[in-house]
């Protein structure tokens, strides 16, 4: 089709088609994970499985691709499915309004996806979700902390156990080694040292009904550029496609 005219050019037929006809599973759908989908979608790739339990906020609009003003209110796999048949309406897409943990994770990795794409912000839902898939042997691009970062020449691509500098990567190792969870996870990082200043979450009515409010709302707040956080997901996308395009979807090169 001329709507992916540039990027088949690029990959080559034989590539092109055999990224069309990967299943990538995004969970998260927030700063970084709606970049995902946006850059997923406009590659071509033709089944998509998306999940999020929360609905679209006010703070959402600053930094995250599905926050406009009249998605407010929203759940965003709702809003996220709709772009992205927008963008491509041949577009399988599954959209699961699922808070991710250890009893929904079977839900959302199966059927077994050719990629998962973890962009959770949340230590508990993402150490849950990476257990299950590692355990299945599913090929994984987890994202890192991008909230307080300020320079993109920093961020870097590499296996989970090879990270420095991200707090959120430390802890998380830390709790996948309790869980026997080991090397083969690829994420995308920062190097960039930060120095956390956390506020306490404000009291907020959170706009649009969800099941799972009481398990996903309470957390500090992080300050966060909308170039930063929408940068490594489009970082996550690229590896994405040209992970899938090869006969091989495993593959994983460290940087």
């Amino acid at each position: 089709m001329e709507r992916f005219t540039r990027i088949q050019c690029f990959l080559g037929e034989e590539r092109f088609k055999r990224l069309q006809a990967r299943s990538v599973t995004v969970v998260g759908l927030g700063a970084v994970g709606g970049h995902v989908v946006e850059g997923l979608a406009r590659a071509g790739i033709e089944h998509l499985r998306l999940v999020d339990f929360d609905t679209v906020q006010p703070s959402n609009l600053n930094r995250q691709i599905l926050a406009l003003t009249e998605t407010i209110g929203r759940p965003k796999v709702e809003v996220a499915r709709d772009r992205v048949l927008a963008i491509n309406p041949d577009c399988r897409i599954e959209a699961l309004q699922l808070f991710a943990d250890s009893d929904s994770a079977e839900q959302i990795l199966k059927p077994f996806p050719d990629l998962l794409i973890d962009a959770i912000d949340s230590l508990n839902p993402k150490v849950q979700l990476l257990t299950a898939a590692y355990g299945h042997g599913l090929s994984i691009i987890s994202s890192m902390g991008a909230a307080l970062r300020t320079d993109p020449a920093l961020i870097r691509c590499a296996d989970l156990f090879d990270t420095k500098n991200c707090p959120l990567a430390r802890r998380l190792r830390k709790r996948l080694r309790h869980n026997r969870v080991g090397r083969g996870i690829s994420c995308v990082f920062s190097t960039e040292e930060v120095n956390f200043d956390y506020r306490e979450p404000e009291e907020e009515i959170p706009v649009g009904a969800t099941p799972w409010l009481d398990r996903g709302r309470q957390r500090r707040i992080l300050g966060s550029l909308p170039t930063l956080t929408g940068i490594f997901g489009l970082v996550i996308a690229n590896r994405a496609i040209l992970q899938l395009a090869e006969e091989n979807a495993l593959i994983f090169e460290e940087a």
